[in-house]
């Protein structure tokens, strides 16, 4: 028999009724750095965490566990069929008993969950590991679904599942975001792995074709925060939606930097010499097609990259780290980023590398997404 462990549910369903702290932390692995991330999550106390995919990186091991950062550099000629290393997972659930043990986690999946394996098999580690609410929420995946913690509607996407307005995954999202309530959770927030605005060289506009899929129907009904993972960074944007500032368009916050196997992302593209070839922007698994093309208006027209920060990135740092969202009320909530780094820092818990106030404006965004939708 296992220890006797204890936690506490999520507050009841209903506006001024939220989580205290909110963790989110992306590509997590099982490194020194995760280590790092993971002692200063729990230092700060969080009620609830959403981990955004690439959760140990099994899939960069083989099956006697010798591990490599590029697989197919490292061991393709060799191993033609490629079995991932699960006592990786096995490691890393053992590793993070003390959280997962007392606090409620929620993951989605990332690109190293989808391990390929004989007979095509993807994503069983993942789907075997974890517990999704996608019965529940009317879902028939566990790669996206849905669940309220108080006054949030939280709605948990698949990059890597079919994304088309014809699919199900669409289908089921429209639906869903149907349903939500806004008087009974006021926040609607969305998470899945790979970012739709990164302005890091690394996976530079690769989930382009997922955005030109489904950015209308969110910003239609008024998402207000997006997190992500996938880039081995951290960046904040402002308020966007189509590239262009928009008061009513989702905060996005990406947070790859929770540890990962591989390396920090640090070449922008939009720096002299580093924006990436648009043929090499697609990701094989998410359909191979070349969605992005280059700007037809503002400061990048012309252009498949900047020439500068574009201006809906507010904030980028490459170092490892965790968010808290912290929902105030109905209208305000306190997002702050914890860089590794400042974690032996006096007060470490408060210590903040980026800090903002996330504001709803639903008398004038929600009015305006209704004659979106009305439309």
């Amino acid at each position: 028999m296992s220890d006797v462990h204890a936690f506490r549910t999520m507050p009841a369903v209903g506006p001024g009724s939220y989580p205290g702290r909110i963790a989110v932390v992306g590509d997590l692995g099982l490194t020194y750095n995760t280590t790092s991330t993971v002692d200063h999550l729990v230092r700060n106390r969080p009620d609830l965490v959403l981990l955004l995919g690439d959760v140990c990186y099994a899939n960069l091991y083989l099956t006697n566990g010798t591990g490599a950062d590029c697989y197919s550099c490292a061991f393709a000629k060799s191993t033609p069929i490629h079995e991932t290393y699960q006592p990786r997972w096995d490691y890393w659930g053992r590793y993070m008993e003390p959280v997962t043990s007392s606090i409620p986690m929620m993951v989605v999946e990332g690109n190293h969950e989808i391990e390929q394996q004989i007979h095509n098999r993807t994503f069983a580690a993942y789907s075997s590991r974890f517990a999704f609410p996608s019965e529940e929420s009317g879902s028939s995946s566990p790669f996206y679904y849905s669940f309220d913690a108080g006054g949030i509607h939280f709605v948990m996407l698949a990059s890597y599942a079919d994304y088309s307005r014809s699919g199900a995954q669409y289908k089921w999202l429209e639906a869903d975001l149907e349903k939500v309530d806004r008087s009974v959770t006021p926040w609607l927030i969305a998470g899945w792995h790979a970012p739709w605005y990164t302005t890091y060289k690394a996976h530079y506009r690769e989930a382009e074709c997922m955005r030109v899929e489904m950015e209308e129907l969110l910003y239609a009904y008024g998402v207000d925060v997006v997190f992500t993972g996938h880039v081995h960074a951290y960046e904040r944007s402002n308020r966007v939606f189509n590239y262009t500032l928009d008061a009513c368009g989702p905060v996005h916050i990406s947070v790859g930097d929770g540890g990962n196997r591989e390396k920090m992302a640090t070449a922008h593209a939009d720096e002299a010499g580093h924006c990436p070839d648009p043929a090499s922007t697609p990701d094989p698994f998410m359909g191979g097609r070349l969605c992005a093309a280059n700007f037809t208006s503002g400061p990048a027209a012309g252009r498949f990259c900047w020439d500068r920060q574009p201006e809906y990135s507010a904030y980028r740092e490459s170092s490892f780290g965790h968010g808290v969202l912290e929902v105030r009320n109905d209208t305000h909530a306190l997002w702050r980023w914890h860089r590794n780094q400042d974690l032996h820092a006096a007060a470490a818990a408060n210590v903040a590398a980026d800090e903002v106030y996330i504001v709803r404006e639903p008398d004038k965004c929600l009015a305006k997404t209704a004659r979106l939708l009305a439309y």
